[in-house]
């Protein structure tokens, strides 16, 4: 493949909060480009993307899903666009997250109605915390109370981007019909028959829009330098240099092309592909990533014939079997090579390889540097493992998965399903990075853990209709932490089992120290190589396994361990001897320092209509909520603010109760704080 075939494909993820059209959009796109013949509808539950029962149920997107579709603008040749409908619940994060990791650009979708809402600020953190250039589609044009310009002001004010609007939007905020398109200098409109006028600018429309590209032309300038020179010389901007600036710009994170339409009504989704194509990056426009290798650090560029190089990012298990979504980022992966994976020492072999649409597979042969692709069979894939030739293995930069902070207790219905249960749940771990199965040592009983309610109500869901098993579940329990209060110097941890033959022998000095940070730190100060390098790595692995479980109970978190001094004795020191003495030192520095419990707290934003604020703000403080912010408009509220999650477990129904059904909430992990008197 050349790079110019490679410079027509898009790897693109559609983001946004829940509700704001994602699904309904991607339908459009693949219907207008020829990919679909039939529309599908998420409140009918036959859109393509929403392929789950339990999808379509609900009406939600839970899993990402990979489309493939093909578009040609103006007169270039077809482009190849890999498109991931990402969910918009903060429960199922995880999904925007790996999405987003192996991506090149990002549609953000907003509400015209409802604007920047909190899991908007969520996924736009994300994409901007892996570099992901994006673009914006102002959804929902046509509803009352659509305002797109309250949405660019909301961009500016919460998301700190620099929205640069590609047109204006015509018509009144209940008749959305037409756009001003400021890049092209033409006017489309759209028809109630599905028909669309497109007629280039006469000079009254010249007059009467040249102040808006005016406008663009020297937002986009102020960070493009070749634009910045045609304007400052007086010479004509016509389409393609604009286009050209606005492609450059976008790329370097400068600013946010901005698009506006009302999917439902199939209104500005031309326009929009042909943004895509315009100004997202393909392949050769991402930086090169970085691979670790035996002999050092080895960069990549998308060249088909570079070494083997792809990260393995989703599983699912769908009809055909178990399905490993990988992103190649190097080399060509053909059916029949075994290949390295930096999770299994023993390699794999692909058997099966396919272009995935929603829920149906395609066999291809082969793969390239630039593709999105899944391998049929693997079992015992691990989502985040890194593939690569067996003559040179490298690792890449693996997916990071936030901890889970709520469980429930599983119970079976009847005994025999204990198998099924294990299995099933063996299954939905593999596939969800953030979600957790483990057994309460004191009880017996199944613990999942997963980042909110609704995402263990999927999840238990999912078992129960996918596995065909029945589940009681228990009370919630929360994931708290403890943390140590002060310093603790010159701790010692010893071992010595000298009585005659082989005996056990190691002596270790420690400090600890609390951290602001919340991360766990091992450090070797060793001089002089009193304690050989093996049993500084064996007294690590003690230090670790004793902060899995802290004194009260918890993991213990925001600690510094650092290993000062040891001994050890020629015949009878051993890795197991250093382990276990690494782990009775920092039980009794935490003994000695002392520990504080810490709860996870969720940022909580809930609408409300403004009649009910004043409940829900007294709800919230009884909850030991704080309140940060109340905005109040046309008769609606946000009211955002912070509470425990210990005290929001069932909170969506009891807001329900509190505003006769008329308010809802989201929440996301904040951060974890120290435990608040009752």
């Amino acid at each position: 493949m050349n790079t110019q075939t490679l410079s027509r494909r898009r790897n693109l993820g559609i983001i946004a909060h829940i509700d704001a059209g994602k699904t309904t959009l991607t339908e459009r796109l693949l219907w207008k480009s020829g990919e679909i013949h039939r529309v599908g509808e998420v409140h009918d539950g036959n859109a393509t993307t929403d392929f789950s029962a339990i999808e379509r149920e609900r009406g939600i997107t839970i899993g990402a899903a990979a489309v493939q579709a093909q578009w040609a603008p103006r007169d270039l040749p077809p482009h190849r666009l890999t498109l991931i409908d990402t969910p918009g619940h903060i429960d199922f994060a995880i999904e925007v997250e790996r999405s987003l990791r192996v991506l090149d650009g990002a549609v953000a979708v907003f509400s015209a109605v409802d604007g920047v809402q909190p899991q908007s600020e969520t996924v736009w953190r994300q994409a901007r915390r892996h570099g992901v250039p994006s673009i914006a589609f102002v959804n929902k044009m046509d509803r009352v109370g659509a305002d797109f310009g309250r949405v660019l002001e909301q961009m500016q004010d919460k998301l700190q981007a620099r929205p640069w609007a590609l047109g204006v939007p015509l018509g009144s905020e209940s008749a959305f019909n037409g756009w001003v398109d400021l890049v092209d200098e033409r006017v489309l409109q759209w028809h109630d028959d599905g028909t669309t006028t497109v007629s280039a600018w006469d000079d009254a429309a010249r007059a009467q829009w040249r102040a808006h590209r005016q406008a663009l032309i020297e937002a986009v300038a102020d960070h493009d330098d070749a634009l910045a020179d045609a304007w400052l010389d007086g010479r004509a901007i016509d389409a393609a240099l604009l286009r050209a600036a606005l492609r450059r710009a976008t790329l370097a994170g400068a600013g946010v092309p901005v698009l506006a339409g009302a999917a439902f009504k199939d209104k500005g989704i031309e326009t929009l592909l042909d943004a895509v194509v315009d100004y997202l990056p393909s392949p050769l426009d991402r930086p090169a990533v970085t691979a670790v290798s035996e002999h050092g650090d080895v960069v990549l560029p998308p060249d088909p014939d570079g070494p083997l190089a792809g990260l393995l990012f989703k599983i699912t298990h769908q009809q055909h079997g178990a399905l490993s979504f990988v992103r190649l980022y190097s080399g060509t992966l053909k059916v029949g090579d075994a290949v390295a994976s930096s999770q299994h020492p023993q390699g794999r072999r692909v058997s099966r390889l396919v272009r995935v649409q929603a829920d149906q597979t395609h066999d291809i042969e082969q793969a390239v540097a630039g593709d999105i692709v899944a391998v049929l069979g693997w079992k015992d894939a691990v989502s985040g493992e890194t593939l690569s030739s067996r003559a040179r293995p490298l690792q890449l930069e693996n997916i990071q998965a936030q901890a889970p902070v709520l469980a429930w207790r599983l119970s079976p219905a009847r005994a025999a399903d204990l198998i099924r249960i294990a299995q099933g749940l063996a299954s939905l771990a593999q596939e969800d990075p953030s979600f957790r199965v483990e057994t309460d040592r004191n009880s017996g009983e199944t613990l999942v853990w997963g980042m909110g309610e609704l995402h263990l109500e999927v999840m238990v869901e999912r078992l129960r209709s996918e596995w065909k098993v029945d589940v009681g579940v228990g009370s919630p329990r929360v994931a708290y932490q403890e943390t140590p209060i002060k310093a603790v110097s010159g701790v010692v941890g010893r071992v010595s089992k000298q009585n005659g033959g082989q005996g056990q022998f190691a002596h270790v000095v420690l400090d600890v120290a609390p951290r602001e940070d919340g991360e766990v730190v091992f450090n070797d100060r060793i001089v002089g190589g009193v304690v050989p390098r093996g049993f500084i790595a064996a007294v690590e692995k003690g230090v670790r396994a004793a902060l899995s479980d802290g004194p009260q109970g918890y993991p213990v978190v925001g600690i510094e361990v650092t290993l000062v001094d040891g001994e050890t004795h020629a015949k009878d020191s051993s890795e197991l001897a250093f382990h276990r003495a690494g782990l009775e030192a920092v039980r009794a520095a935490l003994a000695g320092s002392g520990t504080q419990v810490l709860e996870p707290v969720m940022e909580v934003t809930v609408h409300s209509p403004s009649a009910s604020v004043g409940d829900v703000v007294g709800d919230l403080n009884r909850r030991h909520g704080r309140i940060a912010r109340i905005d109040d408009q046309d008769g609606r509220a946000e009211v955002s603010g912070f509470a425990p999650l210990a005290n929001l477990v069932g909170y969506t129904t009891a807001l329900r109760s509190l505003s006769q059904g008329r308010a809802s909430s989201e929440a996301h992990l904040h951060g974890y704080e120290p435990v608040r008197a009752a």
